[in-house]
């Protein structure tokens, strides 16, 4: 076996509906090295999100044009009706919505879980600041293979971050595992809109500006045409339903934001 390095795993994005739905079958929404193992392809992802984690907010906020944090805002209103105590975000990632949570749910304990240790470190830093530390805590986890037992969460969220699962049904299992029966599913993604003009101009935006500022920005020449990839091929709307329907929730739906540029769903267990 060739001795590959990280940064040669991912090649370049491939735009297809169908990658997502082949994710376990190793056709992820990137091309890959044809040499790479699942764990060289996790460890490149891994890697890929250390790398711009330090502009990641930065970026999140100037790409969308400080609109996500709207997005975040009506998410965690959504989820406020049913003042969940003990919540799991995952794909935290540096932990944005995790403290935006605490700050306006006050539940009793919040993990934020997320395989990148580069961006739970800038979460943990932002954690202190806003003097969260005896609410919010951090760890690596798996999110194929959580570490907490059934039943153990009240709500479990997940904002920006579930479209990078390589198997999205077997995450989405996981997060109904752990959350407890009659607790819920609260998830915000970025998705493709679905009517002329903004479809015409998300998809001029996304294939040009975004990556080309998130390159100048991040350093990284591979990290946000890997975004585009997974917004084009992840799942939305009714198909999501079905989805979060055979991973063992009910009740669902969704509601679109901004002319569809991003999507919030809602799920009981």
């Amino acid at each position: 076996m060739a001795d590959i390095k990280y940064y040669d795993v991912i090649l370049k994005p491939v735009l297809t509906e169908k990658s997502m739905n082949a994710m376990a079958e190793k056709k992820y929404t990137f091309l890959v090295h044809p040499e790479a193992t699942k764990a060289q392809v996790k460890e490149a992802v891994e890697k890929m999100f250390d790398s711009i984690a330090p502009t990641y907010d930065l970026l999140n906020h100037r790409l969308s044009w400080n609109i996500d944090k709207g997005w975040r805002n009506t998410a965690i209103e959504a989820l406020g009706q049913y003042k969940p105590k003990t919540i799991l975000d995952v794909a935290t990632g540096t932990g944005d919505f995790a403290i935006l949570a605490a700050k306006k749910l006050h539940p009793q304990k919040l993990v934020g879980a997320d395989i990148s240790e580069g961006m739970m470190n800038i979460g943990r830093q932002k954690v202190e600041k806003e003097n969260l530390q005896h609410v919010i805590s951090f760890k690596k986890e798996d999110c194929m293979n959580l570490t907490f037992q059934d039943n153990t969460f009240d709500a479990c969220t997940a904002a920006f971050g579930i479209r990078n699962f390589p198997n999205l049904d077997k995450g989405l299992k996981e997060m109904c595992r752990v959350i407890k029966p009659g607790g819920h599913l609260c998830v915000i993604e970025l998705t493709q809109p679905t009517r002329n003009p903004m479809k015409t101009l998300f998809n001029i935006y996304s294939h040009t500006v975004l990556p080309a500022w998130g390159r100048m920005i991040s350093k990284d020449n591979k990290a946000y045409s890997y975004l585009t990839a997974t917004i084009e091929a992840f799942p939305q709307g009714e198909t999501m339903m079905d989805i979060l329907q055979r991973a063992g929730f009910r009740e669902t739906k969704f509601r679109r934001l901004t002319f569809g540029i991003c999507t919030l769903y809602m799920a009981t267990k």
